[in-house]
């Protein structure tokens, strides 16, 4: 048909609601993507200065690092790691796993989803090329993993 359905954010929670907890739980990323104004298009105003080069960069370097990491483990990406892989190569310093360990008890989150979140902040801090996971790439999990569960 030429006019496409109404789909609100209401409706989007209602769907939402009725995905089990469990299925839920299997998400590692779930973010809302909000319709962009035609104008600001046309203006070109939000325009970045990244490019898919220096993105794609990036991934690149952040599976090398992956992959270096994994191998003697025969993975290739964090996605693979069981919780064994995760305790020994995904070290969390003092902060972060207090961070971690408060939105575990304050978002009522599964074992699966404490890992789910280490192995996203393993995966955000390869794309930042650091070598160690860290508090803020702790909160960005969160933050991804929280959209997840609100409404």
């Amino acid at each position: 048909a030429m006019n496409p359905p109404e789909f609100s954010a209401t409706s989007a929670r209602a769907m939402r609601r009725k995905i089990s907890a469990p299925l839920l739980d299997r998400f590692d990323l779930m973010i809302d993507v909000q319709p962009v104004d035609i104008e600001d298009i046309r203006k070109k105003k939000n325009r970045s200065s990244v490019t898919t080069a220096d993105i794609l960069s990036r991934v690149v370097r952040a599976r090398q690092a992956q992959y270096q990491r994994l191998s003697g483990a025969g993975l290739h990406i964090n996605a693979q790691m069981d919780v064994r892989s995760i305790e020994k190569l995904c070290p969390l310093d003092a902060a972060s796993e207090s961070l971690l360990v408060q939105a575990v008890r304050r978002l009522n989150l599964s074992m699966r989803a404490y890992h789910r979140m280490i192995k996203v902040a393993r995966t955000i801090a390869d794309l930042e090329g650091a070598n160690a996971i860290s508090q803020s790439h702790i909160a960005e999990a969160l933050q991804y993993r929280q959209n997840v569960l609100s409404d």
